[in-house]
């Protein structure tokens, strides 16, 4: 049997961390198991959903490369298949019209809650053996709901939760289909499953309640329903559900931010699952090592702390070329076209970076003016060293423009004006890039123009 997973997001906001990993999984099991993976988009919600939305989703998925094998497939684009197999329950006996209006139900609910009961729907209009049906109401349109059984139990292993039973008085009998005919979300979501061959459904645990509903109509659809893994919840760093109303970030907000796809997988994955003691991997390396077994149960919480450190292991893990196609991004987006020196500066600054976007800031001050604060030119730019910032750049003008004549320069200058390194590096460092602290004075040095370092030194 091929493996067949799927991502089914709905386009109703910006899809964020939590509901991404709930695509990293099944894409990942999906590899790892030779199958494939199928994405779909439930845009039903026509008052919600937007294309602005989908747009994130894809865009996500791609910066991620969580791509989909099939799809996507728009469940507004199968609304004939779904009436098409809406009938044929209907025909089978598993279906019938309720005429009961918005009014009744509220009334029923609110006396049920008095009572102290689960509300629920009562069956009013579900036919029976020697029942009597109300009258139907003239011009009323009735939804269609599904005759749940009224005995027995619901029960699945799921390969995150173990066994699960759910009695099925428990359960109401379901709208499957509005007044204007429309399928409802969980008839939707079976009837793709069933034709898109799904086995394995890899998902938030925001939806068990929903799986003894999928699991009936599986089974009066005469399929077996697929493998369930519900997820435990993300939550976000106060504790709460991780969700747009608590602050929530787009995915692409991510990427603009300069965070590295492979230190979001990575991250992603570590958050509801685990491979030993592992912290830092590839995304290779996730697909190799991934099993349903080793997925947490218990709910995990965003820390962007934790992520800026794994995003600094992979810059740093990262050469310069590889890195110099990601900076040269955010550098045209502000107007800087860099040159040949970007690689080599990538590889100076990495190790002090932990997004994309901080090593972007580092090497733009090597193409545009930068003012040093007030503060440093007067602590570290005094009368005392100027004479020797002059000579450094006077012997800068004619030697060699590499890192071991810039350090001979260095040398002279120290020596013959009786200076230690930090009484000459960190002034020099302020005129050249703005801030005392930086890597070494000659690696800085070399990287400039040199009729640019010159300009800066001169004091």
């Amino acid at each position: 049997m091929t493996t067949r997973t799927r991502f089914a997001p709905s386009p109703t906001g910006f899809i964020h961390l939590g509901n991404i990993r709930s695509a990293l999984y099944p894409w990942a099991f999906a590899r790892a198991t030779g199958g494939k993976f199928i994405l779909r988009i439930e845009d039903t919600d026509v008052e919600r959903s937007s294309q602005a939305a989908v747009d994130v989703i894809l865009q996500g998925m791609a910066w991620l490369g969580l791509h989909h094998d099939e799809g996507p497939f728009y469940q507004m684009q199968r609304m004939d298949r779904y009436k098409q197999v809406l009938a044929q329950l209907q025909d089978k006996g598993f279906v019938y019209p309720c005429y009961m209006s918005v009014a009744e139900l509220d009334a029923l609910r609110d006396k049920q809650m008095a009572a102290k009961e689960k509300p629920r729907y009562d069956g009013t209009w579900r036919p029976e053996q020697g029942k009597t049906l109300p009258p139907v109401p003239v011009g009323v349109q009735p939804v269609l709901r599904f005759k749940t059984p009224l005995s027995g139990t619901v029960t699945w292993d799921d390969k995150v939760k173990s066994h699960i039973s759910i009695s099925n008085t428990e359960l109401d009998d379901l709208v499957i289909a509005r007044p204007d005919g429309t399928p409802t979300y969980n008839f939707c979501v079976v009837v793709d499953d069933i034709d898109m061959a799904i086995t394995h459904v890899i998902r938030g645990d925001d939806h068990i309640n929903n799986t003894p509903r999928q699991i009936h109509i599986f089974q009066a659809l005469g399929h077996t329903p697929p493998v369930y893994a519900h997820l435990p919840t993300v939550l976000n760093e106060q504790g709460e559900k991780l969700s747009k109303r608590n602050g929530a970030k787009p995915v692409t907000q991510f990427r603009d931010e300069g965070f590295l796809p492979e230190a979001m997988v990575n991250y992603l994955a570590r958050l509801g699952w685990s491979h030993g003691d592992d912290e830092i991997f590839s995304p290779e390396q996730f697909v190799q090592w991934f099993t349903l077994d080793h997925l947490g149960k218990s709910a995990a919480q965003f820390d962007e702390a934790k992520l800026r450190w794994v995003n600094a292991q992979h810059l740093k893990a990262m050469n310069g070329d590889a890195l110099a196609v990601r900076v040269q991004l955010h550098l045209q987006a502000i107007g800087i076209s860099p040159d040949e020196r970007l690689s080599a500066m990538c590889d100076v600054f990495k190790d002090r970076c932990d997004t994309t976007v901080a090593l972007a800031d580092w090497v733009q001050r090597f193409y545009q003016p930068v003012q040093a604060s007030a503060e440093d030119l007067a602590l570290h730019v005094t009368d005392e060293v100027r004479p020797a910032l002059n000579a450094l750049a006077e012997g800068l003008k004619t030697i060699d423009w590499d890192k071991t004549a810039i350090v001979g320069v260095i040398k002279k200058v120290l020596q013959s004006h009786e200076l230690k390194m930090p009484q000459l590096a960190m002034p020099a460092r302020v005129l050249l890039l703005g801030t005392p602290q930086t890597p070494s004075l000659d690696a800085v040095i070399s990287l400039f123009r040199r009729e640019d370092a010159i300009s800066l030194l001169n004091v």
